[in-house]
C-alpha cells in the first residue's frame, strides 16, 4: 500500500517521543501534573495504537511516581518544620 510508509514513519516517531521522555526527571510537581495531563490527552486520542497506549501509560506511571516522591519529600519537610516550631514554642 502506498500510504503505509507515512503511517509507519508517524507511528515510529510517536513511539520515539513517548520513550524519549520516560527517563526524564521532572523538576517540579507542577511540571509533573502538566506532563500527566499531556499523557492523558495522548491516551484519549482515537488514533493511538494499543502498543502506543501501553507506552504512554508506562510513561504516565513513571511521571506519577516522581510526582508522589516529590510530594512525600515536601510533606516530610513540613512535618519536621512543624515539629521544630512546636518544640520551640514550648
Amino acid at each position: 500500500m502506498p500510504g503505509m510508509e507515512g503511517y509507519t514513519q508517524m507511528s515510529q516517531e510517536k513511539k520515539r517521543s513517548a520513550t524519549d521522555d520516560k527517563s526524564r526527571e521532572i523538576t517540579s510537581v507542577e511540571e509533573g501534573f502538566k506532563l500527566l495531563e499531556e499523557t492523558v490527552n495522548r491516551l484519549s486520542d482515537d488514533d493511538i495504537s494499543l502498543e502506543e497506549s501501553f507506552m504512554e501509560f508506562e510513561k504516565g506511571m513513571k511521571i506519577l511516581k516522581q510526582v508522589n516522591e516529590k510530594i512525600d519529600r515536601v510533606e516530610k519537610k513540613v512535618k519536621v518544620l512543624t515539629e521544630e516550631a512546636s518544640d520551640a514554642l514550648q
